[in-house]
């Protein structure tokens, strides 16, 4: 295969859907049984499974598709250039939001799981003093440390990964080659990078359960760590392979991930009689961690039919879609207080929530994109015309993939 500069639209629009499925996945999180920060009087086990149909793998993917851009980047611009923009475009963003954006969630989560705890009179400005002051708000040995980061979690682990692969890029540059060619039949791309986050879920994740706390989050840093390490290296001839395995495989990734799926509903609608069955729950465990990788590999997949061409609402999509991540979250908490006291059937609720929330997250863009400051605050990068870019960058590989 010869090797050229191929912008693939499918990262792009991949990108793009994964973000807007955080969206309806957070609203979701307000009506479902699992711990958020405030929850529906009408919170029930309904939507569960169809939350469980892209938890495992949506995160993945995205960390997959920032090792792509980051690659890219570390080629433009060598590993100073690329620490300093993802700096730039990562840390001023978290601050921003941990000091300011974030701050509702935590007001609200307070306010309706341990009201005695609110300083003050309870109001917002009282709260937002106590939040910027490192207070602690407890119930029992559940404490909730602020400033926090909440959702924002993302970003210090992109940064992480993006500055870990920016020296290991530099320095294996000096004594690899680099133009070296992974040659695999297409199942080895299904099957292989399956076994390690099988691996890891059986062995690993007991032990370091999710925290989303950067120091001590094992588990989440070597799976969100080899997939971002995989996105990097599908930038080179050693992983380029990827692409059109994927394109290839993409009726039996779609096909072994339902019924992976299918599979875990079961089992978890079975759990209390056959947990203490030895062979059961890592036979579940190692079944979840490979459907991660079943389920980013049809995705990547599909995303090469439905994305085969640049458009510029894709171009405004992904302008637009960082700024609308960093806002979602406290926009659903607040509109969610909000709509309570209207006590709408919960179905309508939701679909409400989620328009409200793209429509007001939209509008927040339209409006900070044209002021440089808040701009940046809020992830939104612009070209020097004054067309906005996305903040993970442009996605495109040294070799095309083949139909």
């Amino acid at each position: 295969m010869n090797t050229t500069t191929a912008r693939l639209p499918f990262l792009d629009g991949l990108r793009v859907a994964a973000f807007a499925l955080l969206i309806p996945y957070h609203v979701g999180m307000y009506y479902v049984t699992w711990d958020w920060h405030v929850k529906s009087p009408a919170a029930s086990s309904a939507l569960e499974p169809f939350m469980q149909l892209s938890s495992p793998w949506r995160l993945g993917l995205l960390f997959l598709i920032a090792g792509a851009a980051c690659q890219g980047l570390f080629v433009k611009r060598g590993a100073l250039g690329t620490l300093k923009d993802r700096s730039l475009r990562l840390l001023l963003p978290l601050v921003f939001g941990m000091l300011v954006i974030v701050t509702p969630q935590a007001y609200f989560e307070v306010l309706t799981q341990a009201p005695e705890m609110l300083p003050g009179d309870g109001g917002y400005l009282d709260f937002w003093r106590f939040y910027l002051t490192a207070g602690k708000a407890c119930r029992g040995d559940d404490c909730l440390v602020m400033p926090t980061w909440n959702h924002l979690w993302f970003l210090p682990y992109l940064w992480l990964y993006a500055a870990v692969g920016a020296v290991l890029g530099a320095l294996l540059a000096r004594v690899v080659r680099t133009d070296r060619e992974l040659s695999l039949p297409a199942w080895a791309w299904l099957l292989l990078p399956a076994l390690p986050l099988a691996l890891l879920r059986v062995a690993v994740m007991p032990h370091f359960p999710t925290t989303h706390d950067l120091v001590h989050d094992l588990y989440n840093h070597l799976q969100y760590g080899g997939l971002f390490a995989i996105g990097w290296a599908s930038r080179t001839p050693l992983a380029a392979g990827l692409w059109a395995a994927a394109l290839r495989l993409r009726w039996v990734a779609l096909g072994v991930s339902l019924a992976g799926w299918a599979l875990l509903l079961v089992f978890n609608s079975y759990y209390e009689a056959v947990k203490h069955i030895d062979a059961v729950l890592p036979a579940a465990r190692s079944l979840r961690g490979a459907l991660t990788w079943w389920a980013i590999v049809a995705a990547c997949g599909w995303a090469q039919r439905a994305f085969t061409r640049e458009s510029p609402l894709l171009r405004q999509a992904g302008a637009a879609v960082f700024c609308l991540y960093i806002l979602h979250q406290s926009v659903i908490v607040v509109l969610s207080q909000w709509l309570k006291p209207l006590a709408l059937p919960w179905g309508v609720e939701a679909v409400l929530l989620i328009a409200l929330t793209f429509a007001v997250c939209a509008l927040a863009y339209m409006g900070a994109r044209h002021v440089p400051g808040l701009a940046l605050l809020l992830g939104i990068q612009r070209r020097r015309r004054g067309v906005a870019t996305p903040v993970l960058g442009s996605a495109s590989l040294s070799s095309s993939p083949q139909a």
